[in-house]
């Protein structure tokens, strides 16, 4: 089953296959995996990266996607290009004669998505291709909003008109944020934030709900999860973004969810 996703910012990690070059891998930025690695293994005239070209084939076997921008996705791949010019990479030792490329890189991203500011992203570390997929080093696992998942992504355009609203499912109109209770103003439906669970209502500001989410954190700046002010269930914040932007097919409902690492249950 291809996993659908919108406002899509993926960086990945190529495996060469061809005999001469075997084991060589390549990490790179992507709105669309799907095409990307066609212009890969097409050649540079195609698309392709000129460090890839006429070293394939290639395989895409990872990706790490649900960035908030291009930018924050292009800074996370350069690190991970780059991880000993990274200031936020210091603690990482350097690769071993003995260890392979793609080992290496494996043990810089395990690092990278618990190092600040990448670990409070609502990140999705993918395998696309099952068979080289490695578990995490022990201490070493990503945070437990982040999921593991398996199999095939697509990018897909956001489809405003199919954003889901709460409120008007349940034939309730609320004209006052559940956070603030100020009342709400025109043009506000881009900044609000919906409960995606069953027959909850709450409709919020996006500042007023990440407030309240950070009530422990206040030094921070991006929520990770909070209790909803309406059902009361406990919502990751990943979630609810992705709700409000019309990625909610199978969103999880369970309210202990957090508690555990989804695997490829959990499809975005």
């Amino acid at each position: 089953m291809v996993v659908e996703v919108c406002s899509f910012f993926g960086v990945y990690l190529l495996y060469c296959t061809n005999p001469r070059y075997h084991g060589r891998i390549y990490i790179g930025f992507t709105v669309n995996p799907e095409r990307r690695i066609n212009q890969h293994n097409a050649g540079k005239r195609r698309g392709g990266a000129w460090k890839t070209s006429g070293r394939g084939p290639w395989d895409m076997v990872l990706i790490v996607h649900g960035f908030p921008s291009d930018v924050a996705a292009l800074r996370f791949e350069w690190a991970w290009q780059h991880p000993h010019s990274s200031r936020r990479l210091t603690h990482v030792t350097r690769r071993t004669s003995r260890e392979r490329q793609f080992d290496f890189h494996l043990r810089v991203l395990a690092h990278m998505l618990r190092a600040a500011p990448w670990c409070r992203l609502p990140l999705t570390i993918r395998w696309l291709k099952q068979e080289y997929s490695r578990d995490f080093p022990p201490g070493l696992e990503p945070p437990l909003h982040m999921p593991v998942a398996f199999g095939p992504v697509r990018a897909v355009k956001e489809t405003k008109g199919a954003k889901p609203v709460s409120s008007e499912e349940q034939g309730v109109t609320l004209k006052c944020c559940s956070v603030c209770l100020k009342r709400f103003q025109d043009g506000d439906d881009d900044t609000l934030l919906h409960c995606f669970h069953p027959g909850c209502t709450m409709v919020a500001h996006i500042t007023c709900l990440a407030r309240l989410f950070l009530e422990k954190e206040p030094h921070q700046f991006l929520p990770i999860e909070g209790q909803c002010p309406g059902c009361k269930n406990l919502v990751l914040w990943g979630d609810l973004i992705r709700h409000h932007k019309g990625c909610y097919g199978d969103l999880e409902a369970d309210p202990t969810s957090s508690q555990e690492h989804w695997a490829n249950e959990l499809q975005l």
